[in-house]
């Protein structure tokens, strides 16, 4: 018999209704939940016949059975934080308002009445029984419907964001988060207010109209955080942050607009590793082939992003890059995370028109590069720093995106090589991008051998 190892970890719970399709309600809640290390339980208020087209049909479970999970689960677990989402009926928030009276954990209310597709969740009249629930809250986390439901208060920008969520503190609730994802606009700006400050959270909007779930997802991920014990704000960040990448890398499933990718931080961080040993691979090719004529006088590096990489701490490179001895290229130490500056931006910038774009590297550029890929016939995109507009040119990173537009926008497929020509103080370089390391490695002594004839 083997000897138990135990896993301990915090609890949440959360209160909300069933998606037969999975990508919202419970079924999200308990997704979110895992890939934040907490385990999760359910109190189930209603069955729903839904998809990502809509929602067909919908059952409220009565309100005795709300009770007895409620009781189940609270008898037993130590609860860490909860949340609820669709309660569906006025006798149902009330019975959730009437518990939550007893709870001695956070809770988050999002209050849900209108699903991401436009279909109402709630009965008219259960909306005025939200006050009382808002008044046992930790949070509440209104869309901007949602606030102007609660308060008649129409949600435009951040001013009339602020307004809402001042009326919303009234009810007793301790905090409002305002999401502005249904508000028009270039970034998403999610204001959170409380009593003492008004806090901005602020992300790119995401093109896609894959959002189903995202309330959900949204909700269940503060209330893990408050289950691990983050204070709030940062667990409302890191929670925004959550969402923002689960909506870009979307699951694109059912014959609607999909759902948020619940999962992707999770698995992101499954694919460090693999991520590094590619790029050391590709490193270990390139010494044994010894591609000294690629190296450029500030060396080369390679950099492989994880599959859901943002930030340069998400790509893995060479510290210090390969350079030319006596011998051959070597690395100059070991393959980390974020050891690349200038090709991870490059990389990152780049995935920005083709997300599937991971691996990038940097080699030399002058007459003979510029000859041998002609006669590859590669795709080849360029831009010249000389025409960077000035306040583009004031920061690297933005000297990066500025480049990565010049070369990948307007593109189905990306170019196999960019050539980024030299400005004062910098030398001209030529990139090379791949969707996987073979390829990378492949062209990389493609190129090299054409250099070399």
């Amino acid at each position: 018999m083997r000897t138990p190892a135990p896993d301990a970890r915090p609890v949440a719970l959360t209160i909300a209704g069933s998606d037969s399709g999975g990508g919202a309600g419970i079924q999200a809640d308990l997704a979110t939940m895992a890939a934040h290390g907490v385990f999760g339980m359910s109190a189930i208020t209603a069955v729903t016949a839904q998809h990502t087209r809509g929602v067909e049909s919908s059952h409220v479970l009565p309100v005795e059975e709300i009770e007895a999970q409620l009781e189940a689960v609270t008898d037993d677990f130590e609860v860490g934080a909860a949340k609820t989402g669709m309660l569906a009926t006025t006798e149902t928030v009330r019975t959730v308002a009437d518990r939550a009276a007893g709870f001695d954990f956070p809770l988050v209310v999002d209050p849900v009445m209108v699903a991401t597709t436009g279909d109402r969740l709630l009965e008219r009249e259960a909306e005025r029984a939200y006050e009382d629930l808002l008044g046992e809250a930790t949070l509440a986390t209104p869309n901007a419907d949602e606030a102007e439901v609660l308060t008649d208060i129409a949600v435009a920008d951040t001013e009339s964001a602020r307004e809402a969520g001042e009326a919303i503190l009234e009810t007793g609730v301790d905090a409002v988060l305002l999401k502005g994802g249904h508000v028009p606009g270039e970034t998403v700006r999610d204001i959170l207010v409380t009593s003492e400050d008004v806090k901005t959270f602020e992300h790119p909007r995401v093109g896609t109209d894959a959002t189903h779930g995202s309330g959900c997802t949204l909700a269940a991920a503060i209330a893990a955080r408050l289950a691990k014990g983050e204070p709030l704000e940062t667990a409302v960040e890191g929670a925004t942050d959550f969402l923002a990448r689960a909506v870009r890398y979307y699951y694109d499933v059912g014959q609607g607009h999909g759902a948020v990718n619940h999962l992707v931080e999770l698995r992101n961080e499954a694919e460090r590793g693999p991520t590094a040993e590619a790029v050391q691979a590709i490193v270990e090719r390139l010494v044994d082939a010894d591609v000294s004529g690629l190296v450029p006088e500030v060396g080369m590096n390679v950099v492989g992003a994880t599959p859901y990489a943002e930030t340069v701490a998400e790509t893995a490179a060479v510290e210090g890059r390969i350079t030319r001895t006596l011998s051959g290229v070597q690395p100059n130490r070991g393959v980390r995370f974020a050891a690349s500056s200038h090709v991870a931006r490059f990389l990152l910038s780049a995935r920005e028109f083709h997300p599937d774009l991971r691996f990038a590297a940097n080699c030399r550029f002058d007459p003979a590069v510029e000859d041998a890929l002609e006669t590859l016939e590669w795709t080849v995109a360029e831009y010249d720093r000389g025409e960077e507009p000035a306040a583009v040119a004031e920061t690297e990173s933005s000297t990066m995106g500025w480049g990565a537009r010049q070369a990948f926008d307007d593109r189905e497929t990306p170019p196999a090589a960019v050539i980024d020509r030299d400005d004062v103080g910098k030398e001209p370089m030529t990139k090379l991008v791949a969707s996987d390391p073979e390829r990378l490695v492949d062209r990389l002594l493609e190129l090299d051998s054409e250099v070399s004839r």
